[in-house]
């Protein structure tokens, strides 16, 4: 019962306090895995050189969260650890300042802003493709930053969504496709594909839940297998269905362009939408802490 509720819990800490302002313990791991990769990526054996690396910068520390979990943790430990792995806040904070910058105007501001949370090339974008890329991201993002987290604390505490966070944290820092990383970071791209493949497909339902429900289904039947990601692409063809709104086609990506498929149906998404994506993301996340209360509190009558 206690496991449920560490899920609406960390969620509420997220949403008041935000990302600690001072010191985030994912930017000193950032640091720590940058040596890593700078120490072990060259030569020959890249592959597993690779394993050897995410080995380094993962399983130490979940076996010591998992120490501190076991001698003196309990929910506050899941609490804290799903805080810190949970971005739902700084997510809404940066879709709102896209679209405020491009409801003023401002097509500059919105570039910068959206480069904050994209790898793709902002510097030309127009409007329409800047909400595309904004919505793309959160839709992903709800995935990959709020409801994965979610379900692996759900599943196993502290110590499995400091997992996720970690393996997640890697795939974004080397899991690309090009001549440093196509190798070395295969390994954590794989992992990072296995640890989000059911939290993936359960985003995806919960946003056809709280949106077009048809369109949504529509969409991930038959757009799931154009994607290069299996797990980014439910996630963003489902959610583009359940908006209504078209995403994906070509986008520049460290100077080159990359030809993608097009996601959900209906018109090019515009500044407007962007508050919608933010509302269908927030609809999930009082979705999945009413079903965790209602776990809860079922479990807490029948025991």
């Amino acid at each position: 019962m206690l496991q449920l509720l560490t899920i609406p819990l960390s969620l509420a800490f997220d949403r008041v306090l935000g990302e600690p302002s001072r010191f985030h313990p994912l930017v000193g791991y950032g640091a720590i895995v940058d040596r890593i990769e700078k120490t072990l990526n060259h030569g020959n054996a890249k592959i597993s050189k690779g394993v050897i690396a995410w080995t380094l910068a993962v399983i130490p520390i979940v076996f010591i969260t998992w120490i501190i979990d076991q001698l003196l943790g309990g929910w506050w430990m899941s609490i804290l650890c799903g805080y810190l792995a949970i971005g739902w806040q700084s997510l809404r904070q940066h879709g709102q300042w896209v679209e405020q910058a491009l409801l003023s105007g401002d097509i500059a501001t919105a570039r910068t802003k959206l480069s904050w949370i994209v790898s793709r090339d902002t510097s030309s974008l127009n409007e329409e493709e800047i909400s595309r890329g904004c919505i793309e991201s959160l839709l992903e993002n709800g995935s990959d930053a709020i409801f994965a987290p979610l379900f692996w604390l759900a599943i196993g505490g502290a110590p499995a969504v400091v997992l996720y966070r970690l393996c997640n944290t890697l795939d974004a820092m080397w899991g690309y496709r090009n001549d440093r990383y196509e190798q070395f970071g295969k390994f954590s791209a794989r992992a990072d594909d296995v640890l989000n493949l059911i939290p993936a497909r359960l985003t995806a339902f919960s946003y056809a839940l709280t949106g077009n429900f048809m369109g949504a289904m529509k969409a991930w039947r038959a757009q799931i297998g154009q994607w290069y990601s299996p797990n980014a692409g439910v996630v963003m063809a489902t959610g583009a269905g359940a908006l209504s709104i078209s995403l994906g086609g070509n986008a520049t990506y460290h100077g080159k362009q990359k030809s993608r498929p097009t996601l959900g149906s209906g018109s090019a998404p515009k500044a407007k939408d962007l508050s919608r994506a933010l509302i269908l993301i927030d609809r999930c996340v009082y979705l999945w802490s009413s079903i965790a209360l209602i776990l809860a509190g079922t479990y807490a009558l029948l025991s």
